[in-house]
């Protein structure tokens, strides 16, 4: 069974359309000496049962990293990119920014970026056409993103433009992860893509070619672009025929707020012990979920507290993952009970603290681990003390 090439889930058994007599690719035209060896293929387009991307199930064109367009000589598609340029370039910030267009050609478009207030590089596979781009003095090396680790020269890059690239690609998320790698955190990006709902609206069969091997909606594309780490900003139809999408990478998150509470509540939890210590008063912990498993691992509890209590029988008589703090059940506990308690189980700290004020002696001091801090839970007097 095939798999997609956006999401690797299975695509449906029975194509949507098969057509035949189709070119093998539609470039690399034979001439009078080749056509007695030309011989047409049978295309079948099938549909992804996951992320529902239509694609061929036909092997990729050999010439599939390479660039070759007849609309970077076209006014009207150079007037397009312009206008495209100025608003990216404009909404994102891009102003003096080094910006790599991943598959360039000899540079046409390119050439057209030059002209703005920007540091323009391209990446591009075919030498002939990297040699035509170095002459016309851009700034172009030759290479592909080939893998998802792959360093380009002169990168990172603040931005990446991708125009009609995409559906050629046999693994469309290796291509874009390898750019996000080349990125500066919060990079951007300008793709487009031909759309199938334009294909499907106007009926137009003949759209589908050997070369292109996805058919983006602007929801399958929005998906796979999501899945490699991008979050689109903007989307558009362009020129009646092609998805247009302004990306950004998503940035990692911002621990620092964890890193800084795991410092504090450490140091809290062992300042506790500590001043029991010196008390001669020994601490146990009330919960052994997550939360006081990860506690005990973490600030190195470990020979410091006495047991950890838990209500659960389960947990009883086994040993706190990593730190191997003994668990005992509340009536254990009872038998030789700690001057300190420390609850950390969020969501039952009412309940325990109640268990602890009626069974246990009245001078246990009752600590809770709140989301940012330790703080001592009254102990009210009772009516009367257990013996």
């Amino acid at each position: 069974m095939k798999r997609c090439i956006s999401c690797g889930a299975l695509l449906c058994p029975k194509p949507l359309l098969a057509i035949s007599g189709m070119p093998r690719a539609a470039q690399n035209i034979p001439d009078r000496a080749q056509i007695k060896n030309d011989r047409g293929i049978t295309a079948k387009l099938y549909a992804c049962t996951g992320c529902g991307l239509v694609q061929l199930g036909n092997e990729p064109v050999p010439y599939y990293r390479d660039v070759i367009r007849a609309g970077g000589f076209s006014s009207t598609m150079g007037n397009l990119r312009r206008k495209q340029y100025k608003e990216w370039i404009s909404r994102m910030n891009l102003e003096g920014k080094k910006i790599l267009e991943a598959g360039c050609g000899q540079g046409e478009f390119l050439k057209i970026l030059t002209e703005f207030p920007v540091r323009a590089y391209g990446l591009e596979h075919k030498k002939e056409l990297v040699k035509k781009a170095k002459e016309a003095g851009l700034c172009v090396e030759c290479g592909y993103p080939e893998t998802e680790t792959a360093v380009f020269k002169n990168g990172p890059f603040d931005g990446f433009l991708s125009f009609n690239f995409l559906e050629h690609q046999p693994d469309p998320c290796r291509y874009l992860r390898a750019i996000a790698h080349n990125l500066k955190e919060n990079g951007t990006g300008l793709i487009t893509v031909p759309s199938f709902e334009y294909i499907l609206k106007e009926n137009s069969f003949y759209e589908i070619i050997p070369d292109h091997l996805s058919y983006f909606t602007m929801e399958t594309l929005e998906y796979l672009l999501n899945r490699c780490g991008f979050r689109v900003l903007k989307k558009e139809i362009i020129n009646r025929d092609t998805l247009s999408v302004i990306v950004r990478k998503n940035p990692k998150p911002d621990v620092s707020g964890l890193v800084k509470q795991k410092s504090s509540i450490e140091a809290e939890v062992n300042k506790l012990i500590r001043d029991a210590r010196k008390e001669k008063k020994e601490v146990a912990l009330w919960g052994a979920s997550h939360q006081g498993f990860t506690l005990c691992g973490a600030a190195g509890l470990h020979g410091k507290i006495k047991y950890i209590i838990d209500s659960a029988p389960f947990k009883q008589n086994k040993f706190a993952p990593a730190s191997h703090i003994p668990i005992v059940s509340p009536e254990k506990a009872m038998e030789n009970p700690p001057e300190v308690i420390l609850i950390v189980a969020p969501g039952y700290t009412g309940e325990i603290a109640g268990i602890i004020r009626k069974k246990f002696p009245a001078s246990t001091k009752i600590c809770t681990l709140m989301t940012d801090k330790i703080t001592e839970a009254g102990n009210p007097k009772r009516k009367g003390k257990e013996k």
